[in-house]
């Protein structure tokens, strides 16, 4: 059976955060990596089309990238490359505004381009671009779950708030899970989750789900200095516990109904929603 036309849905999670400095895309690659640690097999999707940073947090290299597939010079499995635990990357171009914005050929290419990805795949954790932009929007729109990504900032909330309230009141997206990154333990977690709910409650009509928190730790400092996930350099550190626990609740979540839910079916509905903005 073809991998990626098997009727087994793919769990598709879009990591997303108000604004950048809160550890959005370490969460991703160690989420990715934790729920790779149970047995899943896992895409990672550097979304950040103009300024990726996946594979340099991996330290992976990467020489080409989707830039490479939409130009034409070659196929996306030739950009795909294998990451730690056995995740597979799809890095993003770094430093290339033009890829915020896709012709109708080039999308039309990168839905062709995973249709042809012959891979299997349980889970497809997508890293967006910090902030509201219109890739943000468009792979928030096309995922099943949106895992918000917070720290104990004033400006993180503000921004989460307004993230969250963006994709609720212009696009209709009710529900999310949320994530609070780099806090002291636990009850601080839940306090600042508390914070961010007391907005959406008030003024949304949006359902929030908290996820857990990531205590901040040295280790996990220094293995954003090493390049690699702390999941992987420090696997009994403070943080690296935390993200398998999250990773466990994750890998409880329900999966799409709808037999097409791969990864072709996913880039499709990211299609459709960016035609849907353009019309």
């Amino acid at each position: 059976m073809d991998g990626m036309t098997s009727v087994y849905p793919v769990q598709v999670i879009a990591v997303a955060s108000g604004k950048g400095g809160v550890g959005k895309s370490v969460v991703a690659v160690n989420l990715a990596l934790a729920l790779a640690g149970l047995g899943r097999r896992v895409m990672l999707l550097d979304g950040d089309l103009a300024m990726g940073n996946i594979d340099l947090l991996l330290g992976l290299g990467a020489e080409r990238t989707l830039a490479d597939v939409l130009a034409g010079t070659c196929e996306l499995g030739e950009v795909v490359v294998s990451g730690p635990g056995g995740i597979r990357v799809v890095p993003a171009a770094s430093g290339m505004r033009s890829m915020v914005r896709l012709s109708a050929r080039q999308q039309a290419g990168l839905i062709h381009a995973f249709g042809r990805l012959a891979e299997p795949l349980d889970v497809l954790v997508v890293d967006t671009a910090s902030g509201v932009d219109d890739s943000t929007v468009g792979f928030v729109r096309a995922a099943r779950e949106v895992l918000v990504v917070l720290c104990d900032e004033p400006a993180s909330i503000a921004d989460a708030y307004a993230l969250i309230g963006l994709l609720n009141r212009d696009y209709g997206v009710s529900r999310f899970r949320v994530l609070a990154n780099m806090v002291a333990g636990p009850r601080e977690g839940r306090e600042l989750f508390a914070k961010l709910l007391r907005l959406t409650e008030q003024f949304l009509a949006a359902t929030l789900q908290y996820v857990g928190a990531v205590p901040w730790d040295d280790n996990l400092r220094r293995a954003v200095q090493r390049q690699s996930a702390v999941c992987e350099a420090f696997p009994r550190a403070k943080s690296a516990l935390a993200f398998r626990a999250i990773a466990e609740k994750v890998d409880g979540w329900p999966l799409p109904a709808n037999p097409r839910g791969h990864v072709e079916f996913f880039v499709e509905r990211l299609i459709r929603a960016a035609q849907a903005k353009s019309a």
